[in-house]
């Protein structure tokens, strides 16, 4: 512990700098934490310090939000579901991103660094939704700065009781590295936990592309539900004559007849949205509701589109 504060004091800019980047490319990585420590150990240097420390944390925002952007623009959804892949909470953090962003648009990259999940699936999304550079830029830089000024602030303002951790926890040595450890194991096994749990909530009969094209097969025409939000649905048209969840969902699903199959999809990991849309529709009475496993990437396969 005290060789990384060391490490801080003399080498703070360019440890400020990777580890910026890194969380910002999408690494769990607590990037937060070395902000606040680095403003208050900037805070005996003066303006200069902390000024530096302030660019270096914004410069890293800008280069991955850019890399992340461009990657959106030309490689879509197959950017955002590599990024829920490596999240920790991949079952809905696209959902939740497109809902933000469909709510408040490019300025929601404001303060997507100050949400997690939502600071590094905003810049593919925005790319993806064809927001135009300059606009995103001005957006991400503003959000960029607010991220970083805050943190640094919140160090230079309680530098002095930053300053008695660092001692107490450089006096622990090892026993304070062993103990952030034993807390970051706990965090990702409580998130872990967490995700299980709503994969058991989600748990319902899945039917497969195969099991659909027999019904179509046999003439049974079953009632195709696009359970995407309307950002997805910006971004790759929903499947010909499929019922949009446009609106009023209660007032849209009460509609469907009870008699018929109703295959619901989404593009979601674990097609959760669809799972979900369609255990609500089972507790109404269709007991003929079922989500299609793979969604519309399992259609488009299958059918060609």
């Amino acid at each position: 512990m005290a060789n990384l504060i060391s490490l801080l004091q003399e080498y703070g800019v360019l440890i400020v700098f990777i580890v910026v980047l890194v969380e910002q490319m999408g690494l769990p990585l607590p990037a937060y934490p070395i902000l606040i420590v680095s403003g208050a150990l900037a805070v005996d240097e003066g303006g200069t310090a902390l000024a530096g420390v302030l660019a270096v944390s914004l410069g890293a925002c800008l280069l991955a939000d850019f890399f992340w952007f461009r990657a959106g623009r030309h490689y879509g959804k197959r950017v955002l579901r590599l990024l829920c892949r490596i999240s920790l909470s991949p079952d809905y953090c696209v959902s939740q991103t497109e809902d933000n962003f469909r709510k408040w648009g490019p300025k929601s990259l404001i303060v997507a660094k100050f949400i997690p999940g939502f600071n590094t699936i905003g810049p593919p999304l925005a790319g993806a939704m064809g927001t135009h550079s300059s606009v995103f830029f001005s957006f991400s830089a503003l959000g960029g700065l607010l991220w970083s000024l805050t943190g640094i602030s919140i160090g230079a303002y309680f530098h002095a009781n930053v300053d008695q951790v660092l001692d107490m926890l450089a006096t622990m040595g090892s026993t304070a590295l062993t103990v952030l450890g034993i807390l970051l194991a706990l965090f990702v096994l409580f998130k872990y936990i967490e995700r299980r749990r709503f994969q058991r909530a989600m748990q319902t009969e899945r039917i497969s592309v195969e099991q659909l094209r027999a019904l179509l097969a046999d003439g049974h025409e079953p009632v195709l539900v696009d359970a995407r939000s309307a950002t997805a649905q910006q971004m790759e048209p929903p499947v010909p004559g499929a019922l949009l969840l446009n609106g009023d969902p209660a007032t849209i699903l009460a509609a469907l007849p009870r008699d018929r199959h109703i295959v619901v999809y989404c593009s979601c990991p674990n097609d959760v949205t669809a799972a979900s849309v369609a255990k609500q529709l089972q507790e109404r009475g269709y007991a003929l509701a079922r989500p299609l496993h793979g969604g519309l990437d399992a259609w488009n396969s299958a059918f060609g589109g």
